[in-house]
């Protein structure tokens, strides 16, 4: 019996060495948990129990248990290089095929999938509808569309504006308002929009005060009435702008916007500009570029539109249309959510990473390539994006490194061969007391 406890001892002390050289071997390598070999003893029973002297048996492997521990998270300066700052793994198909990992070392195929290292398995996430908005609940595979972003007609223009009240009126019978003549106004805004194509118009808004309290305000885009331009290629002279009446009250705030319209004048605290033709001027000639406007108009906002006694003034404008853009790079946030950036300056979701969470983490099982898969002991995976719940944040440009203590691994490495060394001098021992007794006989 003493040769089987001492031969137990050894495989014990061997698979130890096992554990410990491979987690020592995988020291560098991305995402890896480390493992732990967990022993148990043995004693020989009989239906009537053991008893109270029962010497036992040796010793034997019950588990290689991994230790998912959070390993530290560098920085790569790759957008597609990710770590899991918490719980989670990322989940990758492979032909249907589901498997799990902490490895965020993803890169993109021909086809512009994001897959790992080996482009073997592609990255599950959560896709975009139409509108850019993140369907969630169904698992897709990640993809970077590097096609061009369409353009967007503008259809709303809105800033913060004030108009000095110490300006001086403009007398308009005297000196009508003539865009080319600075006389005839007081300030002049210019503001980008664009057509159904893309193009891009620069609108102006020429603010002229014309008494205590009330300013007026002409638009005109491309240097034309946008409600006058004649669509024809030979361009007949401008038909005279529109030009809408702000009245404000005794403490320089907007009581309203009057524009002329048949058959009763429109009241609002925003403008509406209807009937712009898109064109460009060549040679002094203008002529529709093809394009068209919105068909609901473009509307400028000027309810934060004040009158104070301070210098007149405008905020950077906001409006919501936009040129073809190229994608220039990716940025993925904290939530997984994937971020195109254009060269019209937008930014587009176009995905966002998913990570699945077990209730035993320990009952998955190791497939290799720093990947897990679902087992029955693991329970089934929880799918939902990153910050929710338990599951960790996405760091994107960094990747985790293996959460092997080498130092830990170092002295485990001198017990394991202790232990291998002492099991066998055990054998040695029995053998040296068989001999004696062979010797007796």
């Amino acid at each position: 019996m003493s040769f089987n406890i001492g031969l137990s001892g050894l495989y014990a002390a061997n698979k130890q060495l096992d554990v410990t050289g491979n987690n020592i071997a995988n020291v560098a390598t991305t995402g890896f948990k480390s493992s732990r070999a967990e022993f148990e003893d043995v004693y020989s029973a009989t239906k009537l129990g053991s008893g109270s002297k029962t010497i036992g048996n040796g010793v034997r492997l019950a588990n290689v248990s991994q230790q998912f521990t959070q390993g530290d998270v560098s920085n790569t300066g790759n957008v597609l290089d990710m770590g899991i700052n918490g719980s989670g793994f990322f989940v990758l198909n492979n032909s249907g095929s589901l498997s799990y990992t902490r490895a965020g070392t993803f890169k993109v195929d021909k086809e512009g999938y994001v897959t790992n290292t080996d482009n073997t398995a592609r990255l599950q996430g959560y896709g975009v509808d139409a509108n850019g908005k993140i369907v969630n609940g169904i698992l897709t595979d990640l993809r970077i569309d590097t096609s061009s972003l369409a353009p967007k007609t503008t259809t709303t223009v809105s800033s913060t504006i004030n108009l000095n009240s110490t300006a001086l009126n403009i007398d308009q019978v005297a000196n009508p308002f003539d865009p080319s003549k600075q006389a005839s106004f007081t300030k002049q805004f210019s503001t980008p929009i664009f057509d159904t194509q893309g193009n891009s118009h620069v609108m102006d808004q020429y603010m002229v005060k014309t008494g205590a309290n009330t300013w007026k305000t002409y638009t005109l885009i491309d240097g034309r009435n946008p409600n006058g331009s004649d669509p024809s290629p030979t361009a007949t002279p401008l038909s005279p702008p529109v030009a809408s009446t702000m009245a404000f009250d005794t403490s320089g705030k907007l009581v309203s916007v009057t524009t002329p319209a048949t058959p009763t004048p429109i009241v609002s605290p925003d403008l509406k500009i209807t009937g712009w033709i898109p064109g460009k001027v060549t040679n002094g000639v203008w002529a529709a570029n093809g394009a068209a406007a919105d068909p609901g108009g473009v509307t400028l906002s000027m309810t934060n539109t004040t009158q104070f006694n301070a210098d007149t003034a405008r905020s950077i404008p906001a409006q919501n249309g936009y040129a073809t853009g190229q994608i220039t790079h990716l940025t993925i946030d904290g939530s997984g959510v994937m971020l195109a950036n254009f060269s019209n300056n937008q930014t587009k979701p176009i995905g966002q990473i998913s990570l699945a969470s077990f209730t035993n983490e320990q009952g998955l099982q190791p497939v290799g390539g720093t990947s897990w898969k679902e087992t029955y002991a693991s329970g089934i995976p929880g799918y939902d994006s990153p910050k929710i719940g338990t599951l960790g944040s996405i760091q994107s440009n960094s990747l985790e490194e293996s959460n092997v203590n080498l130092t830990n691994e170092l002295v485990d490495l001198i017990k394991a061969q202790s232990n291998y060394q002492a099991n066998a001098k055990t054998i040695s021992t029995q053998s040296t007391i068989m001999q004696t007794i062979i010797q007796m006989t």
